[in-house]
């Protein structure tokens, strides 16, 4: 069988891991990769051996050897993209969130529904070892109903001030936020039925960047349980992981707790640092991408070769925007906020 045609729009820090997995798929071909940045653009085409690069997405989606497309652009900016892949009969992977708008996110699953393509969005933490197995102990009954959720998601600030160059232009609620929400919705098996949310401003604006340092929020679920969401992106940078992910189920006949950053099953003392090495998001084993990121992708990739249905859908992607608008609403006005 002939290698299946993909390419990436948006080869920043986690566009080159969509590239590095299709580049490692046999029955792929990393056709074109595209960025703003001609110069990055360039270097990952080089490096993952993809057979050209280019800085407009339009000769992304308009290539006929290219049956999929990445599309991991700055969340603000996907709609564009991803309903003209669609539209061209591409199927699509979109980097979470879906959209930061409903209308946006409503245009892209029209799209993908009205060309018969696939849709999926990357909340790739469904495929993450610790929650693999919380969700299955909820499944076996192991736990009893789910009673309170607390999950605790935040960056050091090196993120919104160095690794992205749009950080101003985004929120953590967006950046994290939706990672969380999505993640106890399928944890839960429930919907999000009203938000309520304090933020506070300090320390990035004044760096000169006019987003929230910081999202506290309180979820309550339509099957009765709970859940409080930390998303941060204000921590010091001399963390020794970039991000800290924690995690507490409580059930009617058991608890779990989940810790995939600080976990210390690696830890690395130099002069310089202090620093746990990544060992489960996208650790490379002799050369080779592995990691629950990677499996998302990967994920994808059998969902596009083999006609099957994505196990994250763009609905998924939609109500964790609304989870996410509701959230800011509710910071904003002082008020819970009910999630339609």
């Amino acid at each position: 069988m002939a290698a299946v045609g993909f390419g990436v729009v948006g080869v920043g820090t986690w566009g080159e891991r969509h590239a590095a997995t299709y580049a490692y798929r046999p029955e792929v071909e990393l056709t074109l990769v595209c960025d703003l940045n001609e110069q990055r653009a360039r270097e990952i085409a080089v490096q993952y051996g993809a057979q050209g690069w280019t800085t407009d997405y339009r000769e992304v989606v308009e290539r006929e050897d290219i049956q999929a497309v990445s599309v991991v652009t700055p969340d603000f900016a996907h709609r564009e993209i991803a309903v003209a892949a669609a539209q061209a009969g591409k199927h699509v992977l979109c980097e979470k969130p879906l959209a930061t708008t409903l209308e946006d996110c409503e245009a892209i699953i029209e799209a993908a529904r009205q060309a018969g393509v696939k849709l999926m969005v990357d909340f790739h933490n469904r495929f993450n070892p610790p929650f693999l197995k919380m969700k299955r102990a909820l499944e076996e009954g192991e736990l009893g109903e789910p009673l309170m959720f607390y999950v605790r998601l935040n960056d050091t600030i090196f993120v919104p001030t160095q690794m992205l160059s749009w950080g101003g232009q985004s929120t953590v609620g967006w950046f994290l936020g939706s990672h969380a929400f999505d993640l106890i919705r399928w944890l839960s098996g429930a919907e999000v039925r009203r938000v309520y949310a304090v933020s506070r401003s300090v320390v990035l604006k004044q760096r000169g960047l006019d987003t929230p340092d910081f999202f506290q929020t309180t979820l309550e679920l339509t099957n009765g349980a709970t859940a409080q969401v930390e998303n941060c992106w204000v921590v010091a940078e001399t963390a020794p992981v970039v991000f800290d992910f924690k995690c507490e189920l409580v059930a009617t006949k058991g608890t779990m707790y989940a810790d995939p950053s600080h976990h210390r099953m690696v830890q690395k003392y130099t002069p310089e640092e202090a620093t746990y090495p990544d060992v489960i998001v996208f650790p490379e084993v002799y050369g080779k991408p592995t990691g629950f990121a990677i499996e998302s992708i990967n994920h994808f990739v059998d969902c596009v070769l083999h006609d099957r249905e994505p196990l994250i859908t763009g609905e998924d992607g939609l109500q964790a925007t609304k989870i996410v608008l509701a959230m800011e609403e509710s910071a904003r006005t002082g008020q819970p906020v009910e999630v339609g």
